[in-house]
């Protein structure tokens, strides 16, 4: 009996340091494959994290809601124009104002479903805030800055025909596209968002050079007097140097 004590101690260390192996194996961390439902798992990188309200302020927004009916108004002169005009100069501009605006309308207004704003911009009659005309230099529809027309000026342009209707179109809209101008410049200096920044910098651009071609068109107009002022200075057509309508 004295002899066995010895092998049976030490084959009891051996199974015992198996035993010590097989449970240091058996939580490495899972490596081959197996349990590896029972171990947490770490965070996933914050790829596509949602976008803050940093993405647009409250210049976009107004951006966007007044240039809407901005274009809207463009688009409405252009089908009358494509409707009635026989001046091919006149109707190729009018075209391309159609096809231009018409999308950047569909794209607004998908950038305010997406910030949860309203397509059209809040008409309090106030002084600012959200629902006031401040945000945008105090430009709101109907003081003269932003170009619209008024019913006035819409209803005549569509009594208007012959040389009296081209004429009318390309005086309109100099002050139209000017209006446009002015907002986009708002939008740059003040604006944040990416895609409302890229359309305000296209809308200065192609609207500019649009101007200068309206201006040349009035210039040959039989009897018409180009528009000298590059800016809107009241509502509408009302005292616009150079227009008798």
């Amino acid at each position: 009996m004295k002899r066995r004590m010895p092998r049976v101690l030490a084959l009891s260390a051996v199974a015992l340091s198996a035993a010590l192996v097989l449970a240091a194996c058996g939580s490495d961390g899972g490596n081959d494959g197996m349990n590896t439902g029972d171990q947490p798992k770490p965070p996933a990188a914050s790829s596509a994290a949602p976008q803050s309200a940093a993405g647009f302020n409250d210049t976009d927004v107004m951006f966007a809601q007044m240039m809407i009916p901005h274009h809207e108004q463009a688009v409405d002169m252009a089908k009358i124009v494509l409707a009635k005009s026989a001046n091919a100069d006149v109707r190729k501009l009018a075209t391309a104002i159609e096809a231009a605006q018409a999308p950047e309308i569909a794209r607004m207004k998908g950038w305010l479903t997406a910030w949860g704003k309203p397509a059209a911009m809040p008409t309090t009659g106030g002084t600012g805030g959200t629902g006031g005309t401040g945000g945008m230099s105090g430009m709101d529809h109907g003081t003269g800055t932003d170009g619209m027309m008024s019913d006035a000026d819409m209803q005549k342009f569509r009594a208007a025909t012959g040389t009296e209707l081209d004429t009318r179109f390309l005086r309109m809209m100099i002050v139209h596209h000017n209006g446009a101008i002015t907002m986009a410049d708002d939008e740059l200096a003040k604006g944040v968002n990416a895609d409302a920044r890229k359309l305000a910098e296209a809308v200065k651009t192609s609207q500019s050079a649009e101007v200068q071609q309206m201006r040349q068109l009035l210039g040959s107009a039989p009897g018409a007097q180009p528009t000298t002022s590059a800016k809107p200075s009241m509502p509408g057509m009302t005292g616009m140097p150079g227009h008798g309508m």
